[in-house]
This record gives C-alpha cells, structure tokens and sequence, in this order.
C-alpha cells in the first residue's frame, strides 16, 4: 500500500546561514497553531534541528539522510513519520545542491526534494542585495529541472523600500515570493562549539522563541498560499517504512515472552537520538526506558541493556562527574556483560575522564576538548562479532566533534573505517561497543535486534 499524498514543503537555502531554520521551525509552529498536525523532517544526520522542530510541532522530529539510509529509505521513512500528519515540513541541509564530499547529489537537500516528489520553497538572505535576488534565485531555478523551486521567502530584509526593490525584482524570475521577513534578532537561537544549544538545555527559552518565530512568520509569510503548494504534489508510491517489517529478517530478536529494559539516556547531555531507534528496540522486543545521567542515580530497576547516544558530556563534565553512583552503576552493569551501544557522547561518558573529570571508567582511555572539529560521513566494517554488529557488518555513519580520546582505540575497535580513510576506531569490550560514529539504525535494523537479544540473554542468565 502507498503513502499517498501527503501535502510537504521543503525548506531549502542557497547556503548555511540564510535562515532556513528560523523559517522551517516557525512555519511549523505557525501551521501547528493554526489547528493542522504538521510533521516536522530535517535532511542531514543533524540532531538538533529537530528538537526545535519537535517542539514547534508537539510531533518527533525525524531526519532524512540518503546517505546513512540509502535513497531507497527516504520515501519510506518520510511516510512513516508523517503518517497521519495534515502537512509535512522538510528542512534541508547547507545550501540546496551540498550533498556528501565527492558523492554528486548524495544526501543533498535537491536529492531528497526528488525523492519526495516535492516543491522547494527557497529562503534567501536579502540582507546584502536587492535586483541581484532574482539572479541568484534564476540559478537555483534552472540548475537541475529536476527540481521544482516553486517559491522563495526573503529573509532579513531591511525595510519596506527594500522589500519594494526586491519583489519588483523577483517580478520577473518567474518564481513567486510567499513571504519577506524582516531583520529581527529576538526570535534567534544561541550557538556554540557543535551548533545550536538543543532544546533539553534551554526548553522555557526555546518555547518563547519558537512562539516569537510563529508570529514572524504569520506576520510576513503567505501561509494559504505556502499550504497551497505543498497540497499541489503527487502520490507517492512508496509503502511507509515498517521497523517490524524491517526487522523481520533480522538474526535475533528476543522472545516474546522475554522483554529485556533497555535504557537509553537522555537529558540535556544526551541528547543526539534517532526516533526510529527506540521504534525498533521496542518492535525488538524491549521495554525501552530512559533516564537522565545528570539527575538518576541508578539506572533503572531491571535493566539488561543499555544505550547512551551523542549529546554534550564535555559541557556537563563536572554535574556528570559529580552523579558517582551512577557512574558506578553503569560501570557495573557494562563488568556484567550487558549489551551496551555508546555513541560519541556516550563514548566519552564511559572513558575515564573528560578534561580530567573521573567518568564511568569503562573504557581504558581519556577525552578532552581541542579546537579541531571533526566531521564527515564514513564508511565502516565490524572487525569481530560483538553486542552491536556482527563481523562483517557495513554501515554508514557520521562523525561530528571537537573533542579526542587517547587512545582512539581499544584493543578490539569497535570499527575498521574504509572510507574516506582508513583506520581503526572506538572500543568493544565484553558486551560494550563504543564509538564515535553516529549510526541510523533504519539502515542496518539487524544492530537493534542484537542489541535486544543480547539483553534477553542477560535477563534469562545466559550471559
């Protein structure tokens, strides 16, 4: 059975710092409180879009990457998020034709706009020109045909002699204006080493901005118009993703009798998760818990498995530090032989230190900040069999961080990496696998049935 047609709109830019997220989470609110049920996306591996997106929209915002996922899942994931939803809103990536380095069009925002069968509303930085905007937007326009650029919305606009200037000057680009936002600095978002600051570390403040970014754009957008091109696609033929459809082939799962708890943590320094990675522990067979490493002293009670996701340990080094009898519950539960997934942040929290804080000291190895950021898609093996990923195992990840481990890692990594280079990396230990590749899940479903299965064995006694 096909998704049908979902109304959508994808937010996209001529290049980062036009403003297309200030656009797409206030477009989201703005239709949110109009009475609709908009389903919020985001294109790219970047998890903290998201949660502003989730908080506009009281829905989880999910991501679209063809190249952790494949472009045969972007249809299929897009249905299942938006299932049920009135309106569908994709926010892109850097500018609309940046994909993934040396890859073409691979996990660009004009991709997935293909893929999705959806109109681009384009958001332009107005700020520094006035005839040149329908030059530029000219470009967009006619690069790929592919591509249906169906509208632009101006953003940071001077005046009202500037916007004058600038629509007589898109009158003649053939390609409609719905909206110009003026200069406003109120409704922004603070930033800092990896990006915006999430939604879990500022959430009174992020409610007040996304409502100020809701009446932004009511105020200066032409939202029946907005809502009119995204009613103005085609059927999709694809069926939703279906994570028990997904997993169905997989290995392992736990019996159905046997449903092992598995936490994942979370709060404001974990807060990097895909949504569909608790939908397939769940389908796998857990009861999927979450707790807050700066605020839970225990994990909590019967738990089998653990998975603790990217966030921002270095910024919370000392509250972290300072919660011992959760670091040593975790400590013991990873002794036990536990099946336990870390990723990036959860990499560093089961180190030793982090700047020379005493950490969970699972791992034979210390982080600390530097001033190097590290980011890039990668291409990655399992060398062994281990509580994630059987040897063998090929996965696509994404690595975003400026901090480092010494050593990088363990006697048994966690990954060989066989693009863009080579090289070992993170750390299985027991039933630990420690890393700081990001990994979608959707992709490789057979990760979480192992995971779910090793816990079952641990909560029969099997070890």
């Amino acid at each position: 059975m096909s998704g049908g047609a979902i109304p959508r709109l994808v937010i996209a830019a001529p290049s980062s710092g036009a403003g297309k997220t200030t656009v797409a989470t206030g477009l989201m609110a703005a239709f949110t409180e109009a009475g609709l049920a908009v389903s919020p996306h985001k294109v790219g591996p970047d998890y903290i879009d998201p949660g502003y997106h989730s908080l506009a929209t009281g829905r989880p915002g999910r991501n679209l990457d063809a190249f952790l996922c494949g472009t045969d899942r972007i249809a299929p994931l897009f249905l299942h998020g938006a299932a049920g939803a009135d309106l569908a809103l994709v926010e892109g990536v850097m500018g609309l034709f940046d994909g993934a380095s040396d890859r073409g069009e691979l996990s660009s925002t004009a991709q997935v706009a293909k893929l999705l069968r959806a109109p681009v509303v384009l958001v332009v930085d107005a700020s520094s020109q006035s005839r040149s905007v329908a030059a530029l937007v000219h470009g967009f326009a006619s690069w790929d045909p592919e591509v249906r650029l169906a509208g632009v919305i101006l953003n940071k606009v001077g005046s009202d002699r500037h916007e004058q200037l600038l629509r007589e000057a898109m009158d003649s680009s053939g390609v409609p204006v719905l909206g110009a936002l003026r200069r406003d600095g109120r409704a922004g978002t603070p930033s800092r080493h990896l990006g915006l600051v999430p939604v879990a570390e500022r959430r009174a403040e992020a409610v007040e901005s996304v409502g100020e970014l809701a009446a932004r754009i009511r105020a200066g957008c032409d939202l029946q118009a907005l809502l009119a091109l995204a009613h103005s696609v085609p059927d999709l033929p694809d069926a939703p993703w279906d994570p028990a459809a997904e997993l169905a082939p997989a290995t392992e799962t736990a019996a159905p009798s046997a449903r092992p708890l598995i936490a994942v943590a979370g709060g404001p320094a974990f807060t990097f998760s895909y949504a569909e990675h608790a939908e397939l522990l769940a389908v796998a067979g857990a009861d999927v818990v979450p707790f807050d490493p700066l605020r839970d002293e225990q994990l909590p009670p019967g738990t089998r498995g653990l998975v603790i996701g990217g966030g921002f340990p270095e910024v919370y080094a000392p509250d972290l530090s300072a919660n011992a009898p959760l670091r040593a519950a975790v400590a013991d539960l990873a002794a036990s032989g536990a099946p336990v997934s870390a990723e990036c942040a959860g990499l560093l929290y089961l180190s030793r230190s982090i700047d020379g804080k005493p950490m969970c000291g699972v791992l034979p190895a210390e982080a600390r900040m530097t001033e190097r950021l590290t980011l890039g898609y990668r291409e990655a093996v399992a060398l062994r069999d281990n509580a994630l990923a059987a040897a063998g195992t090929r996965v696509r990840g994404h690595e975003f961080h400026r901090t480092v481990l010494e050593p990088g890692a363990g006697a048994d990594p966690a990954w060989g990496l066989t693009h863009p280079e080579r090289r070992v990396e993170g750390f299985v230990t027991g039933g630990v696998h420690a890393s700081y590749l990001h990994v979608h899940w959707a992709a490789e479903p057979a990760l979480a049935g192992r995971l779910v299965a090793g816990a079952a064995r641990v909560a029969a006694g099997r070890g």
